[in-house]
């Protein structure tokens, strides 16, 4: 079995920095070209400047820090749990009353699952600072991110510690108690 070579994966740039046609007709000479409907595109058909002013005109507008838009608090706060239920309470181990979310799936990958499922974590309490918690309940809620990270690092205990300590819901629920302490405007 040969390998390809890498210049004919990498795509040719003229000196401007932009493909030529010539490129494009090459890459169908190897396969057709396939659109997101599932139909042939000819070569004759792609025309780089487009591509380029697709591209240009494709952007995210985050705006203050909000990736998701103009979202209520509300709607924010539902999220925050909603993700906090999937990551640890969305699932039913089969003849048991044991509820598990993702954060135990993903952890069992040695490391790199407790590395993602702190991020995540992580930026739940991020979420929760955005939201105006103070800095003694985000200070708790790290607290619980980094028991969960430290232990879950452990294999299967650490695993165990996972579905049952749920960190992600603790913060919520801490996060929920302070706003409804909060008064409303």
């Amino acid at each position: 079995m040969t390998m390809p070579d890498d210049d004919i994966l990498a795509p040719r740039r003229s000196r401007s920095g932009t493909q030529s046609r010539a490129d494009f007709s090459d890459r169908a000479a190897r396969g057709p070209i396939i659109d997101q409907d599932g139909q042939e595109i000819r070569p004759e058909q792609i025309r780089p400047e487009r591509l380029e002013q697709g591209f240009q005109q494709f952007r995210f507008e985050f705006g203050q820090g909000n990736p998701f838009g103009n979202l209520t608090r509300e709607q924010r706060i539902a999220r925050l749990e909603a993700l906090a239920k999937l990551l640890d309470v969305a699932f039913i181990l089969p003849g048991t009353n044991i509820r598990y979310g993702i954060d135990g799936l993903i952890g069992l990958i040695p490391v790199i699952g407790d590395i993602i499922t702190t991020a995540i974590s992580l930026w739940l309490v991020r979420e929760a600072r955005a939201l105006g918690a103070p800095w003694y309940i985000t200070a708790r809620m790290l607290g619980n991110v980094a028991v969960d990270g430290v232990v879950g690092i452990v294999p299967f205990v650490g695993d165990a510690f996972d579905v049952m300590f749920r960190a992600n819901m603790r913060n919520v629920r801490l996060l929920r108690r302070w706003l409804d302490k909060q008064p409303r405007l």
